[in-house]
């Protein structure tokens, strides 16, 4: 069973893979939130925009705290709301910060996603794409109900060696194989614990083990788990956006204004749930997963280091 972030967990290091410390909910506390989950042993964040409107604050934050690592991206609920010249902002964004990767960008066809159109999403999505392997950047990648566009995209822009990272991972199996040899990394959160633990373990068995990556998408997808004692963000209703979550809204595991919010620190609980899911210890997962994604996002200017 998952165990609850403390003391103990300090004896291994951890890679937050993406997450959302920018998210106007928890921004406030962002410094606090860094501390605390560096304490307990997050070595990195990997800090992802989603629009215009924050990539000034993602900057920022990688400014003032080491441990982030910044990242560009329009993600497909704000492509209604791009500027004529976003794409140039995001190519000056990323060449005036060299440490910084590509990312929050994908495909959407959840109960939010199907009210945008799909084919500029494709092509906004395309685009970032194309950037990113330009640029030879790791890009993170958001994919709801679209995972058959998504492969057949990744097919006709790939194959991408500096990496893909699917975060918050919930395909198939089956579809794995074919993911990982266009050069994907496969980032699992707390919206795995929402998953049937059957299923879950089949799609985790299949990943290879050099792709595994762990991830809290703070300050969403707080882990669903009888018995555990979980670290929450109080909800700051006055700057809530209930919009901001990376799975279909239907399901139960969506935050909602009512509830607390996820933190850093939890990242410890999705690391105790995967690896009992893997039959692996804490300890092994924990190290893989830090130098999988050192590997991914030790990219030429980057703050990390093989």
């Amino acid at each position: 069973m998952a165990k609850a972030p403390g003391r103990a967990a300090s004896a291994v290091r951890l890679f937050d893979a993406h997450c959302h410390l920018q998210d106007p909910r928890i921004s406030a506390a962002a410094p606090s939130l860094i501390r605390a989950a560096t304490d307990s042993g997050v070595a990195r964040f990997a800090v992802n925009g989603t629009s215009e409107k924050d990539w000034h604050l993602v900057k920022q934050m990688g400014q003032e705290h080491p441990a982030v690592v910044p990242c560009f991206g329009l993600h497909p609920w704000w492509v209604p709301e791009r500027s004529p010249d976003w794409m140039d902002s995001l190519r000056q964004f990323l060449s005036e910060t060299p440490e910084a990767a590509v990312g929050e960008i994908g495909l959407d066809k959840g109960s939010h996603g199907k009210t945008i159109d799909f084919g500029e999403q494709v092509e906004v999505f395309q685009r970032q794409l194309e950037l990113a392997k330009e640029l030879e950047k790791p890009v993170s990648v958001h994919c709801v109900r679209a995972f058959g566009d998504l492969l057949e995209i990744l097919k006709r822009t790939g194959p991408f060696p500096s990496g893909v990272l699917l975060h918050s991972y919930l395909g198939s199996a089956e579809m794995v194989l074919g993911l990982a040899n266009l050069g994907c990394y496969f980032s699992l959160s707390g919206f795995l614990t929402g998953m049937k633990s059957t299923k879950a373990k089949k799609m985790l068995k299949a990943i290879p083990l050099d792709r595994i990556l762990l991830e809290t998408d703070a300050p969403d997808a707080l882990p669903k788990l009888d018995n555990v004692s979980l670290v929450t963000v109080p909800v700051d209703t006055s700057d809530a956006d209930t919009e901001k979550c990376d799975i279909d809204s239907t399901s139960p595991a969506v935050n909602t204004s009512n509830e607390s919010l996820n933190h850093p620190s939890n990242i410890h609980i999705v690391l105790s749930y995967v690896a009992s899911l893997l039959e692996m210890p804490e300890a092994e997962l924990a190290e893989l997963s830090y130098k999988n994604a050192s590997k991914l996002f030790s990219y030429p200017g980057s703050k990390v280091h093989l």
